[in-house]
């Protein structure tokens, strides 16, 4: 009678973890970022460990930091899409900060939301007030009649 726990030389042992799944082996999961499962390019974890580590609140739930994400996503693609217009307009290929400074304060949204913020190297609106335009000379609405 032949009993041994050792099955030979050629043998492989192979680990088993629980429900007979090998460890280490090809079936192995990729680990997907939170970022990838929410079809996001700003970074989930990341937000998360700001906002762990800002004391914001003693617990962070699982879902805020990809909200967070998500809008951040959103408002930066907002003011690219509008900085790029406004570059377009003025004939160049890259946006530079003037560029994003006339598309948050000719969008009424965003000029709200950034109406604090000063945009470095961005320059100001271009207004000429009403009273220094010329005055047009065809647009006097005189009777005929009360010339002296």
């Amino acid at each position: 009678m032949i009993s041994s726990t050792n099955p030979g030389p050629g043998y492989a042992a192979v680990a088993m973890a629980g429900r007979g799944k090998a460890i280490g082996s090809a079936a192995a999961k990729k680990s997907t970022s939170r970022s990838s499962k929410a079809g996001l390019q700003f970074p989930v974890g990341r937000i998360a460990r700001f906002l762990k580590a800002g004391k914001y609140a003693e617990r962070v739930g699982a879902g805020a930091p990809v909200y967070l994400a998500a809008v951040l996503e959103y408002l930066a693609a907002e003011v690219l899409e509008l900085a790029g217009n406004a570059a377009r307009d003025n004939k160049k290929s890259r946006i530079v900060p003037r560029h994003i400074q006339l598309a948050v304060r000719n969008d009424e949204e965003l000029s709200k939301l950034l109406g604090e913020v000063t945009i470095a190297s961005g320059g100001v609106m271009p207004n000429i007030h009403n009273l220094l335009l010329p005055k047009k000379a065809g647009s006097s609405k005189a009777p005929a009649g009360d010339e002296d």
